[in-house]
């Protein structure tokens, strides 16, 4: 029998990847502080994400999930929020007609503030301090002043989340998702894209059913769906005394759900089974999900599940692959085997991004479009041989056009890095490289549903 869990009992366990405060008496009082504030999301909206993520572990649906790596202070613009929300929906919008499902749209925002980090401090010109862990705990400026760790952040995160969601909710449910909108932006990028012919079939095939709906008088105006969507967000659960604050009964079920947002995952760092992490998220009813990699063996990886989920409850545990595109191959499915044998309902779903960073030679990290494409090709390669469902993807992107991730169509070049390389953290698909790896997922499923067998030569931008 599992050990009785509490909102607080992770703090009775090993923890990593969390910051030493100066004072902790100013933490536990801003603590105290958030824990009286409202929620940023409800347990009945959190049990809808669950219900929609059934159907993707069931096969009848699709997962896009994708945002920043690291929400920052300085740059919480509207438009920022509205471009990063107007290209979610057009590669949903591909998605869904390819798959023939729905597509459930999980936002990698309004709380993805905290970054674990691989070494906890960092060298600059001779120069040793703390790492930046994101803006919810220290500053990005390489000073002293800047790299403590400060409580009064989380506050500040608090009401970005709150602004965010504000907007993201008006945007969802005010027009701006409006179906005819979002094709006519989709039509742009196909025509001003070098491999705008890979995905006019596709393009065209949306607009005659557009086209057909209308002709049967289903339009925006009088069927809210073509104008409305549901849009959930979700970040990784990293700073647990701040999840605490916002974790809350649910007054309709008596039981105990994450209000900092409807979707909270563990990273590949912080998913120890005996650690403070898998602890919290053990106990609360959000669907939750987990980071796996290469060092994870099979029945490691069965141990989580049952920890995570022990009631097999379908829509409550994603899994979330990030291997490297050379490695997916041969981690993969000795996963998916005993996931499978187990009888184990689990969403998989591919991050093609954290197991393909490089540094060029120009000292940027970044990530080569061609190994994002080929782990997505590779995962849903797997599947296909085991017989279950890639159910989805899990990337960092913005609405903005820059240069942090090499290649795609409006190929990106090493050269053209400092251009305008943006991120406080790791690299991003910018806007079009966004887009052209949903038109590249969205052939990959129209081919999977219609039975197609696969071409000979692999897909990479601009074939």
């Amino acid at each position: 029998m599992a050990p009785r869990w509490s909102p607080d009992s992770w703090r009775s366990r090993p923890i990593e990847q969390i910051p030493l405060y100066p004072s902790v008496t100013a933490l536990n009082e801003v603590e105290k502080q958030l824990a009286t504030f409202p929620p940023l999301v409800f347990a009945g909206e959190a049990r809808e994400l669950k219900a929609k993520l059934a159907r993707v572990a069931a096969g009848e649906a699709f997962l896009l999930q994708g945002g920043d790596c690291a929400e920052s202070f300085a740059e919480h613009r509207a438009d920022s929020i509205r471009d990063f929300f107007r290209v979610f929906l057009q590669m949903a919008v591909v998605l869904t007609y390819a798959g023939g499902s729905p597509v459930v749209k999980l936002g990698r925002i309004a709380g993805q503030f905290a970054k674990p980090r691989s070494t906890a401090t960092e060298t600059q010109g001779g120069m040793e301090l703390p790492s930046y862990r994101g803006d919810i705990i220290n500053g990005i400026e390489f000073t002293e002043a800047a790299r403590v760790a400060d409580p009064q952040r989380m506050l500040m995160a608090y009401r970005q989340s709150a602004a965010t969601l504000n907007l993201l909710r008006a945007f969802a449910q005010g027009g701006y998702a409006n179906l005819d909108h979002v094709h006519r932006w989709n039509l742009g990028f196909v025509k001003d894209s070098p491999a705008g012919h890979r995905y006019e079939e596709v393009a065209e095939h949306i607009a005659e059913t557009l086209r057909f709906m209308r002709a049967i008088g289903l339009t925006p105006d009088n069927v809210p769906q073509l104008r409305t969507t549901s849009f959930y967000t979700s970040h990784e659960a990293l700073l647990l005394g701040y999840e605490q604050a916002f974790t809350r009964v649910d007054s309709t079920s008596g039981d105990w759900y994450a209000t900092s947002g409807h979707f909270l995952w563990a990273g590949d760092r912080t998913r120890q089974l005996d650690h403070a992490h898998i602890e919290y998220l053990r106990g609360i009813k959000n669907p939750v999900g987990a980071k796996i990699g290469p060092n994870l063996a099979p029945e490691a990886l069965l141990t989580l599940i049952d920890v995570l989920n022990p009631q097999n409850e379908p829509g409550r545990l994603t899994l979330i692959c990030r291997f490297g595109a050379d490695k997916v191959g041969k981690h993969l499915p000795a996963l998916i085997r005993a996931v499978k044998r187990e009888g184990k309902s689990v969403v998989w779903a591919c991050d093609p991004m954290h197991g393909n960073t490089i540094k060029a030679g120009s000292g940027y990290k970044t990530r080569p479009f061609d190994l994002i494409l080929a782990e997505v090709e590779t995962f849903f390669d797997v599947h296909r041989s085991e017989g279950t469902h890639a159910g989805g993807i899990h990337v960092e992107m913005t609405g903005q056009n820059v240069t942090e991730c090499v290649g795609g169509a409006k190929a990106v070049t090493e050269t053209d890095l400092s251009d305008r390389y943006h991120t406080h953290c790791d690299p991003r698909l910018n806007a079009d490289q966004s887009l052209e790896l949903a038109f590249i997922v969205a052939e990959r499923l129209k081919r999977e549903r219609e039975g197609r067998p696969e071409p000979e030569i692999s897909m990479a931008a601009g074939e």
